[in-house]
């Protein structure tokens, strides 16, 4: 998957079946017995064999696919396949165990995740694990939930007034609808719980009586419910860019990303001012944003073309809440708006590599499977979180941010195709609240799991330590250019211990 498919799944960022809780509560699951019916998939031959995709084979990376109940509740019924894949640890008389480990998304695909995870380990963290990918159920090569969605992003941008958000509404009913017409008896068994439960499957699988996790985005929610679902199981846990808890199980998540976003915004708006020589965005931070709002009422007017399509207002924002995410990328950025501006005025462009990238994979959303992950990562969220169903409640939500959010806050607060979903998750969500050692990273200007949403999960997870990072970026660990970050990962990895306190890694 390339940086910019990773940023489109990890969007929303950035991520419940049969075991019987209270509101509030979720019963510690016990070690397992043969009377839960589940040996047979605990105990299943694992048969690893060389990838199919030819760029996860010549990494070295091996694949697998692992039998799972669709229903835990009835494990002699229908059953899916998930997908794993495995790079093995480098010295065998090291090896310390497996690490499991998650990209984010929901939705984003985990097989190329182990050569991504050893790249940034020194050599004896990579001689102590072997590293296991996984496609979650529903997801990729595991048995797949392919909806036949027509669009690349199931957020839509309303516009300035309500023909377009009663649009937005629209399009998040027809893909409800498209989806639990096509896939009613697999859709309410996608839960993180039950996604939970698979990594645990997978875990006795590969005989060991532990597991360690790396998780980013949405990769620490699962981490955190399967901490709290399996404690007995965990050795080493890290999770890289966390929302809180209730935010994930919400619609908060989505929310929150509309003045983060904004933030973002004039953070780059401030870092582009000086350098308008090179840009000619603007001399100052206002007049940056002012060419960036400019831009958005543009292709409201007419759409813009490039690149051989047609970019109009709902997709020029989602440019926009895409690529603006890492201040590692602002020159990537400005070589975009540049080249919208230009576009826009008329002047033949060709698009620079990032916007390139994003226009492949939203533009042509069934070509790339962009749609098909959208799927899986819808019927993830919507088997996890209750959202409002009312359409009035997100208009009026709407209409109270244009103000001080007037390029995300419109749409970060139209429903999700969940509000319309024809089934509420079958389990309450986790209550994370543990003492379970863990190690957190968090960067104070993420714009999909805000810091502050990220220390409601380090709260939850008495036992963690935080590293806070001064930076826009989103999943640290694998992404952003921090010595000290990997340092403490690699440390933690290698020799179990935790930061005496929390601390910062400056930037």
């Amino acid at each position: 998957m390339s940086r910019e498919e990773d940023h489109v799944s990890t969007a929303f960022a950035l991520t419940l079946a049969t075991v019987t809780t209270t509101a509030g509560h979720t019963a510690v699951a016990s070690p397992s017995t043969a009377a839960d019916g589940l040996e047979r998939f605990r105990k299943q031959t694992v048969n690893w064999a060389e990838c199919d995709d030819p760029a996860l084979a010549a990494s070295g990376t091996e694949c697998a696919r692992i039998t799972v109940p669709l229903d835990y509740g009835k494990p002699e019924g229908r059953t899916l396949a998930v997908a794993i894949s495995r790079i093995k640890a480098t010295d065998p008389k090291k090896r310390r165990g497996i690490l499991q480990s998650n990209p984010g998304g929901p939705g984003g695909r985990g097989l190329s995740l182990p050569a991504e995870i050893k790249a940034k380990m020194t050599p004896e963290v990579a001689a102590a694990y072997d590293v296991i990918g996984m496609d979650t159920r529903g997801l990729g090569e595991s048995t797949p939930v392919d909806c036949g969605l027509t669009r690349g992003m199931w957020l839509h941008a309303p516009g300035p007034d309500r023909a377009g958000f009663d649009e937005s509404v629209r399009l998040s009913r027809e893909d409800a609808r498209t989806c639990w017409d096509k896939y009613p008896d697999v859709l309410p068994h996608l839960s993180t719980r039950n996604i939970a439960r698979d990594v645990d499957v997978v875990r006795s699988a590969l005989g060991e009586r532990r597991t360690s996790w790396f998780g980013q985005s949405y990769g620490t929610v699962l981490g955190a419910v399967y901490a709290q679902m399996f404690p007995h199981r965990i050795d080493r846990l890290v999770l890289d860019s966390a929302p809180g808890p209730a935010d994930y199980h919400s619609f908060e998540m989505i929310r929150k990303m509309g003045p983060a976003n904004e933030k973002a915004l004039d953070d780059f708006a401030r870092w582009a001012a000086p350098r308008d020589r090179e840009y000619g965005l603007g001399t100052t931070a206002a007049a940056v944003r002012a060419t960036v709002e400019g831009l958005i009422r543009r292709a409201g007017a007419e759409p813009i073309r490039i690149g051989g399509h047609r970019l109009a207002q709902h997709d020029l924002t989602l440019v926009f809440f895409t690529l603006g995410t890492d201040d590692t990328g602002n020159t990537d950025f400005a070589l975009v708006l540049r080249a919208l501006v230009d576009a826009a005025d008329g002047k033949p462009v060709t698009p620079p590599p990032a916007l390139e990238g994003f226009l492949e994979v939203m533009m042509n959303p069934r070509e790339s499977g962009r749609a098909a992950d959208d799927a899986a990562q819808l019927g993830i969220l919507c088997a996890d979180a209750v959202m409002p169903r009312d359409p009035e409640d997100y208009w009026k939500a709407v209409e109270r941010v244009r103000a001080s959010q007037p390029v995300f806050g419109p749409v970060t607060n139209v429903p999700l195709p969940c509000a319309f979903w024809k089934e509420k998750p079958r389990e309450q969500p986790t209550k994370i609240n543990n003492k379970v050692p863990a190690l957190q990273i968090q960067a104070t200007g993420d714009t999909r799991t805000t810091y502050e949403s990220g220390l409601r999960m380090h709260r939850a997870m008495r036992g963690s330590k935080l590293v806070t990072v001064p930076a826009r970026s989103h999943a640290v660990y694998l992404y952003y250019p921090n010595d000290c970050v990997k340092r403490t990962v690699n440390d933690y990895l290698l020799d179990g211990t935790l930061p005496a306190r929390n601390t910062v890694c400056a930037s």
